[in-house]
């Protein structure tokens, strides 16, 4: 019989876990016995996306509109200017209209969004990852920036089982004032409600990182791969904004251009193989051109019957890629003569994904942990 231990290489123990046991045993052995339980120190990290109404019906996704269309860094209008004509006129219909839009994608057997179910299957791998990684040090788990699960009720959570530090991801791989800014300041504001606060950091963008552009890439090789014929051209089409915040110094439109061409250099393309777009577009301003609705027109009376679409300025499918790309756009495309449209999914809870994610992740923890 072999002895498996006089086999087996001997790892020594983590310095980094042994100090943490040897802190809470000591402390422990010093406390009053009649001292509350205190749970054993750890680090959480909080994945932020937008949000998603808890139904499709009317007061759910009035809620949720009215949460989303009042902040004012999506709509930075004076709010005694535009909060009448939000309450009044805009949630009076937009619901309905919004509602039905999200019943065409709405995960029926989980009554969920497909953005909820998504997010979820996103922060059960990256908990499997950073167990791994670091095994019990590190809490994962996510919020949304309206509606539910709120960011307040997760850093509440989270320093309920201990956390004494949090790192902070919105998943949006481009900075934008509308994104990643407002998703800061609810973590900041959720911050301020705790008497003893975790030290905090947030992530930067992240688009222009390798293993995203690889994993962005990856995925485009892999579907492309799938196609009998090869589209004539690749649109990245990124959410917009109005042109008006590029010049107030929001660095979002510079950030998709080198996503687009670090992208391309990734792929070994050619310029007239893949461009920049930008969808959904919301009230009379100009907002950052050229628009995807119409551009995916223009190319189909151009002569290029055959494109594909990819979003990557969004971590998840949701309302915006399933219905407004996979829909909308396409039947825009298809009006003006277009043959062939494919919508190429989003990096959701791919492997390659995660592990993007994860190396983002462990590089922001240096100097907590490691």
């Amino acid at each position: 019989m072999i002895d498996l231990q006089s086999v087996m290489p001997i790892h020594p123990p983590d310095p980094a876990q042994q100090d943490a046991t040897m802190t809470d045993a000591t402390a422990q052995a010093t406390r009053p016995t009649d001292h509350p339980a205190i749970p054993a120190e750890k680090i959480g990290v909080l994945l932020a996306n937008l949000g998603t109404p808890d139904d499709y019906t009317y007061w759910p996704m009035r809620r949720y509109l009215s949460e989303f269309l009042s902040d004012q860094r999506v709509i930075d209008y004076p709010k005694w200017k535009w909060q009448p004509l939000l309450q009044l006129i805009i949630l009076s219909k937009r619901p309905f209209s919004s509602g039905a839009a999200y019943k065409s994608i709405w995960n029926h057997d989980k009554g969920e969004s497909p953005l909820m179910t998504i997010t979820k299957d996103q922060t059960a791998k990256m908990a499997t990852a950073m167990a791994t990684r670091y095994g019990d040090q590190v809490m994962v788990d996510f919020c949304m920036r309206y509606g539910n699960p709120s960011t307040k009720s997760k850093v509440r959570a989270m320093v309920d089982a201990g956390c004494t530090k949090i790192l902070f991801l919105p998943l949006y791989p481009q900075y934008a004032g509308a994104t990643s800014g407002t998703a800061n300041d609810e973590f900041f504001r959720s911050l301020m409600d705790e008497a003893w606060q975790p030290a905090a950091r947030t992530v930067s963008a992240y688009f222009d990182h390798p293993s995203y552009i690889d994993a962005l890439a990856v995925s485009i090789e892999t579907a492309y791969a799938k196609m009998e014929k090869r589209p004539d051209i690749l649109v990245c089409s990124y959410h917009g904004m109005p042109e008006r915040y590029l010049r107030q110094g929001d660095p979002y439109h510079c950030q998709c251009q080198k996503t687009t061409r670090l992208l391309k250099q990734r792929l070994g393309w050619a310029d007239t193989d893949i461009i920049t777009t930008f969808q959904s577009k919301f009230g009379p301003e100009e907002w950052l051109k050229p628009y995807t609705v119409d551009h995916v027109a223009e190319l189909a009376k151009q002569g290029r019957k055959s494109i594909a679409v990819v979003a990557p300025a969004f971590s998840a499918d949701c309302i915006e890629t399933l219905e407004e790309i996979n829909e909308e756009i396409k039947e825009s495309f298809e009006e003006a003569g277009g043959e062939h449209f494919t919508y190429i999914p989003c990096l959701n809870d791919d492997d390659a994904h995660i592990d993007a994610l994860s190396t983002v992740i462990e590089e922001n923890l240096r100097g907590w942990l490691d």
